[in-house]
């Protein structure tokens, strides 16, 4: 709250009321018409992203970067969301959810939505993208479009690398229609024997995995590329010999790739290896065909691979926009990129005169805050955990692995602190979605290294990012941590936001320590100190800190809540922040992806805001803030969204930001993400999604934190020398 203002916004809803009389409130919060649904909510996140496709202000490269992400973020809503729904419909359940839909409406109205991004998608590509690409010498042909002088090239080449990897299958008597993996990109063909006049059905998968979507075009100018299936089409007399070729068309089949682990799982790294062997051959929840299919080509293929025709889904042009990643990856054009960006290091964790920092010292002398990718990650987490190793002192070092990279040093560090006779711990999530295969790889070379390696519980996923460092000092021991909102994670700290505390609190590392011998050990959680942890009192927390700033207004002080989320779905959270709207509180909410709530509903939300802000980094960090006049705010910043899943069945922690600076530090990026009108949508009352309008002084969160941190490091390097 601006101290400058002298209009609060309690101040401004009293004075409408004195002249307008007060809509009645809804009566009842479980009425379906106050909350959006969950799945129609998501395709709104991924049409602002669209929406950076089509924006010609976006520099070329990262344009083409989003319809790349578009396409995954599809990919992954179809195998587990969408997968959900029709699961739901196949198990007989028409019940209406929270937002009134059936699993059926909401499968039709996610045909719609979907229907109408692939059209622009194809139309932005079709008529932007490829000619801007082209005006730079980047060339994404049709076969047909190949120079005549380059096409015998092209032929040479696919006898000589790509048919021998093509095997057509033909469907027929003591043939079966082939299997289809998940996502996996085919031609479906006629083809009909002049003699006999018998058409046959077959299929050619397209092998991208193997060979790359986009063959480049020898002897162009710039950079050409042709796409794969298009060589493979206009060979196929290669393939069928003496055959006629009647029609072919691309498609790609999408299957259900979730899956649920028992809760009795006895051993559950087997348990998880075996989901995985089955998660390619899940039901088939949606098929893409090229829009110009043949319809009895279409209709073939709809028959054989048992679906819907609502799960059908013409693509006008590219089927399967991932593979632009190949584009993006070209090396230079750095013209048509975001101007790059160098993480510096934290002040407070600069290099000293003999090249080193102690951070274990610098933890001694007071917390310390990082925010990355604005800060470096390798000069903060990965020292932490270096310095921990190397040091004689420490007894122990804890970690918890969701996600990681192939080039992380964090799990070398824990084999390298086992070496030195350290106790090392690993709770290593195996569920963390399409990320299983890679950790049970790190799990099993952490396990033959001698590390503790623990899997968490079966029925909860581990969701808490957070480092333990126990060291002996004097006659006791100390404890070091770190707790964050992102994941150790090398590659994604350079790309997501994400929030990390560096703390030697006694009360908040006591926390951290019960919340590791909660789930390595055999007990139940006890009573936290400072932190909130799901699934036990993260919610009840949360709705509590809400209840407690609606009370305050209620008795006559200004209170006010804001929140940066990833997404807002629970709907106990919702409910009682509807009640604190009721109540008067100015809410400001920053809500990157899926909000079920509804704004500006009379007598309800009406001092409810949402504001979205994509832009070059993905926004990650998750902060809750409740200020109430003559207290001091209370800040939290931790793993967890507002979801059901976070709240109920994954452990989450949510930690508490204290000190007085570090906390300033935290609410200036919460301002600025507000006041952002770069990058920025706003919820409006009907549902939908509006751009907001940029100001005479354009204001980018995402932008001005590179500046400030950029401009601190600065300063910090040109005081060095007089310090």
């Amino acid at each position: 709250m601006s101290a400058t203002d002298p209009l609060t916004a309690q101040d401004r809803i009293r004075a409408v009321a004195a002249v307008e009389p007060e809509p009645e409130p809804p009566s009842d919060l479980h009425d379906p018409s106050l909350y959006t649904n969950r799945e129609l909510s998501w395709l709104d996140f991924n049409d602002r992203v669209l929406q950076l496709v089509e924006d010609r202000d976006t520099p070329l490269m990262e344009r083409v970067k989003f319809a790349a992400i578009w396409t995954s973020n599809l990919d992954e809503f179809f195998m587990i969301r969408v997968a959900g729904v029709h699961d739901q419909v196949a198990a007989g359940l028409q019940d209406r959810g929270a937002d009134g839909l059936t699993p059926s409406e909401v499968i039709d109205a996610v045909a719609e939505r979907v229907a109408g991004q692939y059209a622009r998608l194809a139309r932005c590509l079709e008529h932007d993208l490829r000619p801007d690409l082209a005006g730079h010498d980047i060339h994404i042909l049709r076969f047909a479009e190949v120079p005549a002088a380059q096409c015998e090239e092209l032929t040479q080449r696919f006898r000589r690398l790509v048919f021998p990897v093509l095997t057509p299958l033909a469907v027929g008597l003591g043939r079966p229609f082939p299997y289809i993996s998940n996502l996996s990109l085919s031609l479906a063909v006629l083809v009909r024997d002049p003699q006999s006049k018998v058409t046959t059905f077959a299929r050619v998968k397209v092998p991208k995995e193997l060979l790359g979507r986009l063959h480049p075009v020898e002897g162009g100018d710039g950079h050409a590329f042709v796409l794969l299936e298009d060589l493979i089409a206009a060979h196929l007399g290669d393939l069928f010999p003496g055959m006629e070729i009647l029609e072919h068309g691309a498609f790609r089949v999408t299957r259900d790739a979730d899956f649920e682990i028992s809760d009795e799982a006895d051993d559950l790294l087997r348990a998880v290896e075996a989901q995985l062997r089955r998660r390619r051959f899940g039901e088939t929840v949606r098929v893409e065909v090229a829009a110009d299919m043949d319809p009895v080509l279409r209709a073939e293929l709809t028959r054989a691979l048992s679906v819907e025709e609502r799960q059908v889904y013409a693509v006008d042009g590219l089927v399967d926009g991932g593979d632009l990643w190949q584009v993006v990856k070209l090396p230079g054009f750095n013209e048509l990129r975001d101007p790059p960006w160098t993480a510096v290091t934290q002040p407070r964790l600069q290099a000293g005169s003999d090249g080193q920092c102690d951070i274990l010292a610098e933890m001694r002398r007071g917390d310390v805050l990082v925010h990355h990718p604005y800060d470096s990650f390798a000069t903060s987490v990965e020292r932490f955990v270096e310095q921990a190793v190397a040091d004689p002192d420490v007894l122990a070092l804890k970690m918890t692995v969701y996600r990681t990279s192939d080039d992380t040093p964090l799990i070398p560090a824990l084999i390298r602190a086992t070496e030195r006779g350290k106790q090392a711990v690993a709770l290593v999530e195996l569920k963390a979605r399409f990320d299983e295969q890679a950790n049970i790889g790190w799990a099993r070379s952490l396990e033959q290294a001698g590390v503790h390696v623990v899997y968490g519980h079966p029925a909860l996923k581990t969701h808490a990012k957070a480092i333990l460092v126990v060291r002996r000092e004097g006659d006791g021991v100390r404890h070091y941590v770190h707790v964050g909102t992102g994941n150790y994670h090398p590659t994604n700290a350079r790309l997501y936001t994400d929030l990390g505390l560096f703390t030697c609190d006694g009360e908040l590392a006591a926390d951290v320590g019960d919340m590791f011998n909660f789930l390595t050990g055999f007990a139940r959680p006890g009573r936290h100190r400072k932190v909130l942890m799901a699934p036990e009192t993260l919610r009840d927390g949360i709705i509590e800190e809400i209840e407690r700033t609606a009370q305050a207004v209620r008795d006559g002080r200004e209170g006010r809540i804001r929140m940066k989320l990833n997404a807002l779905v629970d709907r106990r959270c919702i409910r009682a922040l509807y009640r604190a709207s009721q109540a008067g509180v100015e809410i400001a909410l920053n809500v990157r992806g899926i909000c079920c709530l509804r704004t500006g509903v009379p007598g309800l939300s009406e001092t409810i805001t949402v504001t979205s802000v994509l832009g070059r980094f993905l926004e990650h960090t998750r902060i809750l803030s409740f200020e109430r006049e003559g207290e001091q705010p209370r800040v939290l910043c931790g793993s967890a969204d507002l979801m059901p899943r976070n709240l109920d069945a994954r452990v989450e922690l949510m930690f508490p930001v204290e000190d007085d600076a570090l906390r300033d530090d935290v609410l200036d990026t919460l301002d600025r993400s507000l006041a952002d009108d770069v990058g920025a949508w706003r919820l409006e009352p009907d549902g939908a999604w509006a751009k907001v309008a940029t100001g005479d002084e354009p204001r980018s969160v995402q932008r001005e934190l590179m500046r400030k941190h950029a401009a601190r490091a600065q300063a910090d390097k040109e005081l060095a020398p007089s310090t």
